[in-house]
């Protein structure tokens, strides 16, 4: 079932369907749904400027500027609501690789088979190798998923991130 769904998403991804409910799992568009309502502080059905305010604000982001708040709101073709939210996602994931995907690649740094990798040889690879990390990209990763005290990183949870972006509840 999982290659069928991979080939279904790989399709939707390079353009293959308008409908953006269909490019994601009920799963995620319900995240989508309670993001969004969050976010829609007034409850009208849009995001708008003053929304983004308030819940930035009940975040601790009190003096955001009025351009970096229009900026936002300029993202969407017209007034942001449920579905141009979703559509925005939509785009900003288009081309992502399914989670088994991403997990086969980290699979190919762990012949063991344990599901995590070891933190030192993970910087290694993605300080050196390719699309360069920097130090403060590896600073933010390891604050986001801190490796345990043997000094090992849970890839699957990285992946799971990567395709559902938030982190799983053990």
């Amino acid at each position: 079932m999982a290659p069928k769904k991979a080939k279904r998403r790989q399709q939707q991804g390079e353009g293959g369907s308008s409908n953006v409910f269909s490019m994601f799992e009920q799963s995620q568009i319900q995240e989508y749904k309670e993001a969004f309502t969050i976010i829609d502080q007034n409850r009208d059905g849009i995001i708008s400027k003053d929304d983004l305010r308030d819940v930035l604000a009940t975040m601790g982001q009190l003096n955001v500027k009025n351009e970096e708040l229009e900026a936002m709101v300029k993202e969407a073709s017209g007034p942001i609501n449920f579905t141009v939210f979703l559509t925005m996602f939509g785009e900003k994931l288009k081309g992502a690789d399914p989670e088994d995907v991403i997990v086969s690649a980290f699979k190919v740094l762990d012949p063991e088979g344990t599901g995590s990798i070891k933190k030192e040889f993970l910087e290694e690879l993605l300080t050196t190798q390719c699309d360069r990390f920097t130090a403060e990209e590896m600073t933010n990763l390891w604050a986001a998923f801190p490796p345990d005290v043997a000094g090992n990183v849970d890839y699957k949870n990285i992946c799971y991130v990567i395709t559902h972006g938030e982190e799983k509840e053990e």
